[in-house]
């Protein structure tokens, strides 16, 4: 999980997706998933 704020926001961005749109596919918040691309937090 070293690369994981890299590998979400990159592949996300391929995918034209919006972070809300991978936090309502993964059942959590929009925040989280800011946090997550930031490397803010993995939990």
């Amino acid at each position: 999980m070293l690369y994981l704020s890299e590998n979400l926001k990159k592949y996300r961005l391929l995918k034209n997706l919006t972070q809300e749109d991978v936090a309502e596919y993964l059942g959590i918040t929009a925040q989280s998933v800011s946090k997550w691309e930031r490397g803010d937090s993995y939990s």
